[in-house]
């Protein structure tokens, strides 16, 4: 039986590009993660359904035409998993599929960036759900690593790859105390907030940057930085979106300032 999709909740005639829009678009809308505009019209497709907020049929799509169209189908799983589906064991499943795909993905093209970054991407979202310590635990913490490392070490401009390992440092220290984190994970305070600002130079109309930036300082500093990450969250906020994902994490930097 084909899974039944949540829908889009913010849907916006500005998000929905046929091809020549969205090549003018592309530059910007992929300014954090650096994918090249795709040649394969599948591949195409799957990221005009992922722009527009059609998370499922980017994955069908992005399934379907396979190669470049992985990246879209991985992307737009993540995400509909993370701010869209329902049930708890759904989503940690289907992060868990995002991820399974990531990796086999970034096997077959091993000088994409982007394939190593949304392996960390997905990974760390799975992570997250099923709870950061026993992540660490069954060593995924090691792996996101890597795959952030390999992304940065192809692409020292690729933003999102920034803003992930900036927020897997903090993770980490926040939930093993800064000890540990460096001596076994190599994850330092110091390092997360250079990746964070790195992030934020490369790319200061990321909504999620400025999200995940503010999270990390309150992981790492407590109250002593509310007052910074507040701000963080304000100017997220107040960022136009351009397309369905920037919408969702919008939408999420105003529920934090509620």
């Amino acid at each position: 039986m084909a899974k039944k999709w949540v829908k889009f909740p913010h849907a916006d005639k500005a998000y929905v590009h046929d091809a020549a829009s969205l090549k003018k678009q592309w530059a910007r809308l992929h300014k954090g993660d650096a994918e090249p505009f795709p040649k394969d019209a599948g591949a195409l497709e799957a990221w005009r359904h992922f722009h527009a907020g059609d998370f499922g049929q980017a994955i069908e799509a992005g399934r379907s035409a396979g190669g470049a169209g992985m990246n879209a189908a991985v992307k737009a799983q993540t995400i509909y998993a993370n701010y869209l589906e329902k049930s708890d064991k759904a989503k940690i499943e289907l992060l868990e599929e995002a991820a399974a795909l990531a990796d086999a993905r970034r096997r077959e093209v091993p000088k994409d960036a982007n394939a190593h970054y949304l392996y960390a991407f997905a990974l760390g979202r799975y992570s997250q759900g099923i709870s950061v310590v026993k992540a660490l635990a069954q060593g995924f913490g090691g792996k996101i690593k890597e795959a952030l490392q390999t992304a940065l070490k192809l692409d020292a401009k690729h933003a999102d790859a920034h803003t992930a390992y900036g927020a897997y440092q903090a993770e980490v220290i926040d939930k093993v105390g800064g000890i540990v984190a460096g001596m076994t994970y190599g994850a330092k305070k110091d390092s997360a907030i250079e990746h964070y600002e790195t992030a934020l130079k490369l790319f200061p109309e990321a909504t999620i940057t400025h999200i995940e930036y503010a999270n990390g300082l309150i992981m790492l500093f407590g109250k002593s930085r509310v007052a910074e990450a507040t701000k963080l969250y304000e100017k997220a906020a107040a960022l136009k979106p351009m397309d369905a994902m920037e919408r969702l994490d919008v939408e999420l930097a105003k529920s934090e300032l509620e």
